[in-house]
């Protein structure tokens, strides 16, 4: 069986053509800017040739686009775009247009502007990852595992509040892998981003995940990790931390990367751990929250695992941390050896060696 995986984040989009008939560290790899980083280019490309934009496509993630298309139109340039792809921006389309972006019709109403760049939003690019492929004589697969980060559809609501109770009905519901995993039809349709995933890949036999659990359970199949374990994935946008006992996420901390510190991460993680940490108190200071079902206790963790671009937050702390409770159980994952692609083998979690039956 040939499956690409691929984990789309905010810096990068890890992507991973696993064949079981090889060894898994002889997969093919291909670490690649992320979509949003790349639609943010081209946006501020026609910011500097003065062009107006048209974005077309659907939904995607926003981060360095959407800050793009800001300053694009800060600048005093047209944006126009469909509703679809207008959802990128906000999930609430009276927003989208107070911002100054004009709505244009599905159904081909004519863009005003005189010279414009069209814009296509997407999350998956087939085509550009099949190109690459065939450069070296390698073929497409039929099988695919795709993650995004995916707040959920809250046009009313905040999308930190929204995105939590998410994961608060998953981690209820068991939070074993199979309950952050989705086939085409079984989707939410709240889960919008994912539905746009899903259709580039319509026909194709696919399973979709968000990106931060993808991570944790892909952190769980390096050898060192030992449950109770306290998983750890610092992204280049957001940071997500992980209880995981027998196989299941018992709980759940998420904040934006850029706003931690080492020493603020390494004490969050701990009041974490110790169900001490609240969702308030990290929703209050910019954060997502977190979410824990029963009791954690520290001092059962047998290990904890850091993964992610930006786990530097840590290693840079290391005479700190020989300090801290967290030394002696630390360990710096890399699943089959790369640690970019903890997100990519987490997707592939039941068909990789490690794998176990709960999972």
């Amino acid at each position: 069986m040939r499956i690409l995986a691929i984990d789309v984040g905010t810096g990068t989009q890890d992507i991973l053509l696993y064949d079981s008939e090889k060894e898994v560290e002889n997969s093919l790899v291909m670490v690649m800017p992320s979509p949003t980083v790349i639609i943010a280019g081209k946006v501020r490309e026609a910011t500097s040739a003065g062009k107006a934009i048209f974005l077309k496509g659907g939904v995607m993630g926003g981060g360095p686009s959407s800050r793009a298309i800001r300053e694009h139109l800060n600048q005093g340039l047209e944006v126009y775009a469909t509703p679809k792809a207008a959802l990128t921006i906000k999930d609430d389309l009276d927003r989208v247009r107070e911002m100054g972006i004009k709505i244009v019709d599905d159904a081909g109403e004519k863009v005003p502007a005189e010279d414009y760049e069209e814009i296509f939003l997407q999350d998956i690019d087939l085509k550009s990852i099949e190109s690459a492929l065939s450069c070296f004589g390698v073929e497409m697969p039929e099988v695919f595992a795709v993650a995004v980060q995916d707040h959920g559809n809250s046009p009313h609501e905040s999308n930190r509040i929204y995105r939590f109770k998410i994961f608060e009905r998953l981690i209820d519901a068991g939070g074993k892998f199979s309950d952050f995993a989705y086939k085409h039809k079984d989707i939410p349709e709240d889960l919008t981003r994912m539905i746009s995933s899903s259709k580039t890949l319509y026909g194709k036999e696919a399973v979709f995940m968000d990106t931060g659990p993808a991570a944790i359970f892909g952190a769980l199949l390096d050898p060192a990790a030992r449950q109770p374990c306290l998983v750890v994935n610092i992204g280049n946008g957001h940071t997500l931390a992980a209880i995981v006992k027998d196989y299941r996420i018992v709980a759940l901390y998420e904040h934006h990367t850029s706003s931690l510190t080492g020493e603020g991460l390494q004490e969050q993680l701990l009041r974490f751990a110790e169900g001490e940490l609240t969702f308030d108190e990290v929703f209050d200071q910019g954060g997502h929250g977190c979410y824990t079902r029963g009791s954690t206790d520290f001092d059962q963790v047998k290990s904890v695992m850091i993964t992610g671009p930006r786990r530097s937050l840590l290693m840079d702390m290391e005479e700190d941390l020989k300090d801290s409770k967290l030394w002696d159980r630390l360990h710096f994952a890399a699943p089959f050896g790369n640690m970019m692609l903890s997100g990519s083998y987490g997707l592939l979690t039941p068909y990789l060696p490690g794998k176990v039956d709960e999972q």
